[in-house]
């Protein structure tokens, strides 16, 4: 079956995960996605062996770049010598998009840079990922995950109202910019079709990271505050909360209308006698007595193990309601697995393993997620031969001057 983006050529131009991320989620839609590397080195990702105080075990497996960069054919060149950009520009009359992530003024010095490009392509999409947009003051800082999430405002919504700003792991502030630039590109490219036109895109930690948050600063926006954040243990509704069971394992509740769901819930859990307790008996007065009546529903929760309490509230009602996942669960939880939010594959080197799926499911050109990244430079001499039209001569040359 189709794949929504096939025949669209994607030059990569991009390092670490934000810029990386957003190209491979245009190869599981079905583009051309073709990694331009340095010839010495290449992605810096590719020497990430752990993160985050995570080894890889003795396999060695890269799976941070591996779990940025499936689908993509890998041509290695230097750009700092004429006949390597001449090699890339050849490539820009030939392709839809160029995505690049580095710092503002490096692309211009390599005649890489939009103006140069679109001269070639009037048509190209050129996207670019920054950290704080292509405009102001800070424009040309450099940032990585962990400035997008100072910048936005983030740390410091995340937690209970006593702590100090919080890190959140695993490259969020990337992963949402790498999200938005794909998005970014494909609005582009039917902008394109529609219009005819070619255009430039710029997306940023920042701007992604404060999208990712809208109603929080839309908040701040209209009524001119933030949300506040919370103790758990005075949480002004206690059905919008999380308890812990008797088994250290977390269930999470989320029910605005409390009123509409107090009656049946007193019940299920086997406090009847609260039902019409005065101090609990309306969401007004939840909200003020919350932490004595939360201090009684963790009691409660902490007398049985989760699974049993999953049972007697599913049987008890139509409540809302689900577990705390940590990342280790989600490998086994069903909706994960029906969903092919995680795939089984057959990995060329590693053998069988398991890969992060598209989060978009489509009902009738469903996205591939299923692919390994390339080795460093392997598609070079195929793409100079079979897309480029170079001979064996000419690239036995650019490799006698370490072009490629």
């Amino acid at each position: 079956m189709a794949l929504p983006l096939e025949g669209i050529r994607v030059l990569d131009w991009t390092i670490w995960q934000q810029g990386p991320v957003a190209t491979m989620m245009l190869g599981d839609l079905g583009a051309d996605v073709i990694k331009i590397e340095e010839r010495v080195g290449g992605d810096p990702g590719r020497g990430v062996m752990s993160i985050a105080g995570v080894g890889t075990g003795s396999d060695k497996r890269n799976y941070y770049f591996e779990a940025n960069n499936r689908h993509k054919k890998s041509l290695a060149l230097d750009l700092k010598q004429p006949e390597g950009r001449e090699i890339l520009h050849k490539l820009v009359q030939q392709s839809d998009v160029f995505v690049q992530n580095f710092r503002q003024g490096v692309a211009g010095k390599l005649g890489l840079d939009y103006q140069t490009l679109s001269a070639l392509n009037p048509k190209l999409i050129y996207a670019s990922a920054t950290g704080y947009g292509p405009n102001g003051p800070d424009a040309g800082e450099p940032s990585f995950d962990y400035m997008g999430l100072a910048r936005s405002g983030i740390m410091t919504a995340v937690g209970e109202p006593d702590m100090v700003p919080q890190n959140i792991t695993g490259g969020i502030a990337d992963q949402m910019g790498a999200i938005m630039l794909a998005h970014g590109v494909v609005v582009a490219l039917l902008a394109r079709e529609r219009l005819g036109i070619g255009q430039e895109v710029n997306t940023s930690h920042l701007g992604s990271m404060m999208a990712l948050q809208g109603l929080n600063v839309a908040c701040r926006l209209t009524l001119g505050k933030e949300f506040k954040r919370f103790y758990r243990t005075e949480a002004a509704n206690p059905l919008w909360n999380h308890y812990r069971c008797q088994d250290d394992k977390w269930i999470c509740f989320a029910m605005p209308q409390a009123d509409r769901y107090w009656p049946d819930f007193s019940k299920t859990v086997g406090l009847p006698e609260l039902e019409k307790d005065e101090r609990f008996a309306t969401m007004r007065a939840r909200g003020k007595n919350c932490k004595e009546l939360i201090a009684i529903l963790d009691a409660i929760f902490a007398s049985k193990p989760r699974e049993e309490w999953m049972k007697t509230l599913k049987a008890g009602g139509d409540f809302i309601y689900t577990i705390v996942n940590s990342i280790n669960d989600l490998l086994d939880d069903p909706q994960v697995l029906e969903n092919n939010y995680v795939v089984d594959y057959e990995h060329p080197g590693w053998g069988p393993t398991k890969l992060v799926g598209h989060p978009v499911i489509y009902s009738q050109t469903p996205a591939n997620p299923k692919a390994p990244a390339p080795e460093f430079g392997e598609h070079t001499e195929q793409i100079l031969i079979d897309t480029l039209g170079y001979s064996w001569e000419q690239v036995a040359e650019l490799k006698e001057k370490a072009v490629i």
